[in-house]
């Protein structure tokens, strides 16, 4: 990962992905407009049991903040993410798969990142939602 260098406190640091993207607001606006694909999914939204998808909109955003260099909110709040464990009830299967990546990518892509930024977070999402499959087709 490309770093950007910045002087704080008189020492030189590299700046995390979490801060070269633009912090927790390009994170939770991906998250927010992931949830409004989700919401809308007939294969997705029966995964949220919740009847508002704002707690999982909430822990997905402070995940993904933390995984990238952010404040560690989530794991003070629910310790380890245990992504693949806590996924074990739903059924993952192929189709929920394209279905999670689908809603995804029309986040990424309205969040105007630059071309290195995307892929890196596009690379890590690919990533992520072919770990949760959990069920054959």
């Amino acid at each position: 990962m490309d770093g950007v260098t910045e002087i704080r406190r008189g020492t030189l640091q590299e700046q995390t992905f979490y801060e070269q993207v633009g912090g927790e607001d390009t994170f939770r606006r991906l998250v927010h407009r992931f949830y409004q694909g989700v919401a809308e999914d007939p294969l997705l939204r029966p995964m949220y049991p919740e009847e508002d998808l704002g707690p999982a909109e909430e822990r997905l955003a402070l995940f993904l903040m933390q995984y990238w260099g952010g404040p560690t909110t989530y794991s003070q709040n629910r310790g380890h993410p245990r992504l693949r464990m806590r996924h074990v009830p739903f059924k993952v299967d192929r189709a929920a798969h394209d279905a999670w990546l689908r809603h995804m990518r029309d986040a990424v892509d309205e969040l105007g990142l630059s071309e290195e930024h995307e892929q890196t977070l596009w690379k890590y999402l690919t990533y992520a939602a072919a770990s949760m499959v959990n069920s054959p087709d």
